[in-house]
């Protein structure tokens, strides 16, 4: 099975993916957004967009999760936004086609909630505290400059299966998703500071300088 988690930049997919690893004992998760990494880097910076305009991400994303599903027995939980039709059909789509159980989440939230969710970031904390209290980190700003035209587009039918995110904390959103796909997680036993340092270091270990 594919957990794919979709939703606005900076609306918590990462996170809500080790979560779900953290408790699902043979799971891994595979990051689509690391095919997209790799092609940037083999570009001159100023032909650097959106990746998900190359038809070579949108395949290979697909070759090696296809890959992963056939060879692998735990479940595989991709962590990606993906808002436009056509890339939506040719990566989860595809995957669907090739025989693959695919269950697609859609993590939305209101934009109030998401805003203040990338302020209370820990990585984005730690950089502002080190740069100065001006310091936008890059990620924040793409994200917040993307915010509107994703929660509106993955508001859509196509998008389905939709997951408010608003009131959940983040165990409980890893919870909603592994009953709707049926699945089992390990019981969550820890508290509220332990669950924030460790989403601290998850958020520090996917940080992009370049």
């Amino acid at each position: 099975m594919l957990l794919w988690l979709n939703g606005p930049f900076g609306g918590g997919k990462t996170q809500t993916a080790y979560e779900i690893r953290r408790r699902l004992p043979g799971s891994v998760v595979c990051d689509p957004e690391h095919v997209g990494f790799g092609l940037h880097r083999m570009l001159p910076p100023e032909l650097r967009g959106d990746f998900q305009d190359l038809a070579s991400w949108r395949q290979g994303v697909v070759e090696v999760l296809d890959l992963a599903l056939r060879r692998y027995d735990g479940v595989i939980i991709a962590p990606m936004t993906v808002t436009d039709p056509v890339s939506f059909t040719e990566t989860v789509g595809r995957l669907r086609e090739l025989g693959h159980d695919v269950r697609h989440f859609a993590l939305l939230a209101e934009r109030e909630t998401v805003l203040r969710r990338l302020r209370e970031r820990g990585v984005g904390q730690v950089l502002k505290y080190v740069a100065g209290k001006g310091y936008e980190p890059r990620g924040e700003s793409w994200a917040v400059q993307r915010l509107d035209h994703c929660l509106e587009r993955l508001r859509e039918p196509e998008f389905a299966e939709h997951l408010w995110t608003d009131r959940l904390t983040l165990p409980r959103t890893a919870d909603r998703i592994a009953t709707l796909a049926g699945l089992t997680l390990v019981p969550n036993d820890d508290g509220a500071l332990r669950t924030r340092l460790r989403q601290a270091r998850v958020g520090l270990k996917h940080i992009r300088f370049d």
